[in-house]
């Protein structure tokens, strides 16, 4: 079978680095593109745009779930990805429960508004009270054996809960969870606990969300200046109680750097990709123009010195009661051989 012509394009940018995504043995952009936006704060034109501007930078990878903006934004994906389907590797996630029946119908819908066969990983959406695990570890190996999911993982799981998971895989010869999607960022670091260090030494692929807070670290809100009207800071109290909390270290980020000559936003994406245990973040847009900015903040790598000057600004890091070096042991990604 010959590729039509959108497919003979998409072999030819080869612009982005790709890397190994976990144990899968599969490759991936270094960039995940998520499309959480598309059909929300973004036209299905526009999103059109920003795909069509994300393949030819060499991203490959994008994530959508069901329950984004209740299933329209997986429809917009099936009409846009028409004639280049085969060469993205495609994410989505289950939507609401956690039951066999609710995760097998809820892929059937999935699939049939992407207009595919197959998504590449097929991921736990949230863990929830009284889920049990061997019934959604059965139905997940089902799903692959099927071949409508290559490969299937989790969003948010703690790292007891995906380690249990897979305990239960292995005993039973099933498929396992290879990827776990986390929010991480400067604020948000509660992952460096157990999560972060699992991946590592589990070989388990780790996407993040949030990794600009949305938009705190990319300079869209400022502390002391009103909140954007066509933003989502009015409606999110958690952005004004981040910049009540942080603002003077939000201000120092920016202000840093400015100091680099880089944008907010590749410091802050450096800063996430800093980690070894971070396979790929996910950098979600509304706009075609957004896209083009924060695209460019993966030509910037932060030294050591520059990590720690911005780790330790933020007073964000997870405090525990234990005494010793017992916290940072929890957080040491470097503890096994390599």
């Amino acid at each position: 079978m010959t590729l039509d012509k959108k497919d003979e394009e998409l072999d030819q940018k080869a612009l982005m680095r790709q890397v190994l995504f976990g144990s899968t043995g599969q490759e991936v952009s270094e960039i995940c593109l998520g499309t959480m936006m598309f059909g929300k704060r973004c036209g299905e034109s526009e999103a059109d745009r920003i795909v069509s501007a994300a393949v030819d930078e060499g991203v490959t990878f994008l994530d959508t779930a069901a329950m984004y903006c209740d299933g329209l934004t997986e429809e917009i994906l099936g009409r846009i990805l028409k004639g280049r389907r085969k060469k993205l590797f495609l994410a989505t996630k289950v939507h609401e429960g956690t039951d066999a029946h609710t995760i097998t119908a809820s892929l059937e819908r999935s699939l049939e508004r992407l207009q595919t066969d197959y998504v590449d990983l097929y991921l736990i959406h949230w863990p929830r009270k009284g889920m049990n695990p061997p019934e959604i570890m059965q139905t997940l190996h089902e799903i692959v054996q099927a071949g409508k999911a290559r490969f299937v993982g989790c969003c948010n799981y703690p790292a007891w809960l995906l380690a249990h998971s897979n305990a239960i895989a292995r005993h039973n010869t099933w498929s396992p969870l290879v990827c776990n999607q986390i929010p991480y960022n400067i604020i948000e670091r509660g992952v460096e606990v157990e999560v972060l260090p699992q991946a590592v030494a589990g070989d388990i692929a780790i996407t993040t969300y949030r990794t600009l807070v949305m938009g705190l670290l990319a300079g869209k809100y400022r502390p002391g200046q009103p909140l954007p009207e066509d933003s989502r800071g009015p409606t999110d109290d958690r952005i004004s109680e981040w910049l009540d909390r942080y603002g003077s270290s939000i201000s120092w980020f920016l202000d840093f750097a400015s100091e680099l000559h880089i944008s907010p936003q590749a410091l802050s994406l450096a800063w996430v990709l800093h980690s070894p245990a971070v396979t790929c973040p996910i950098l979600g847009v509304s706009s075609l123009e957004q896209w083009k900015a924060d695209i460019k903040a993966f030509t910037f790598n932060l030294t050591k010195d520059q990590y720690a000057a911005v780790t330790e600004k933020f007073d964000t890091d997870i405090q525990e009661e234990s005494g010793g070096d017992y916290k940072m042991l929890r957080r040491d990604i470097h503890l096994l051989s390599s």
